[in-house]
């Protein structure tokens, strides 16, 4: 390992559009205990898990079908 490296003819990640950025979300215990569940039959991250999930329902834009009080 060298003690420094020269990026001046480094070039920016031409898949930097494509990177997943980080947010804060709100998810109760169950839930990720769930994915936790399938991480370990996976082998997958959890975190991942649910990136896939959620890609998953916007790719194949599902509708959420939510009834309220039944």
């Amino acid at each position: 390992m060298l003690d420094e490296y020269d990026f001046s003819t480094a070039r920016k990640n031409p898949y930097a559009a494509q990177l997943k950025r980080q947010i804060t979300i709100n998810i109760d215990r169950d839930t990720i205990d769930y994915f936790k569940e399938q991480s370990a039959l996976t082998g997958l991250p959890y975190q991942t898990l649910i990136n896939l999930y959620l890609r998953d329902c916007a790719v194949n834009h599902r509708v959420l079908k939510l009834t309220w009080g039944e």
